[in-house]
């Protein structure tokens, strides 16, 4: 897809369609980057940035346990990698 670089006040920018938006996950803010002439367009939302905050909720609910399954014959018999 292409898309006209525009003047907005002093500066220059690009309007990013809202299914592009959408489709990168960007909203409010994102870092920009420039490798070989290239302009890179990251978001700035951190894997894993709430997993904390979930895993005090899931200890506060006590559903943080490990799930156990029960063992079968196939389990009992000593197994053998070939």
């Amino acid at each position: 897809m292409k898309a006209s670089i525009i003047q907005i006040g002093n500066s220059q920018g690009l309007r990013i369609p809202k299914p592009i938006l959408e489709q990168c996950g960007f909203n409010g803010e994102v870092e920009l980057e420039v490798q070989n002439k290239e302009l890179i367009i990251k978001s700035t939302a951190r894997v894993r940035q709430n997993w904390e905050k979930a895993f005090k909720a899931m200890a506060r609910n006590e559903d943080d346990q490990l799930i156990e399954f029960a063992q079968n014959q196939w389990d009992e018999e000593e197994w053998e990698w070939k």
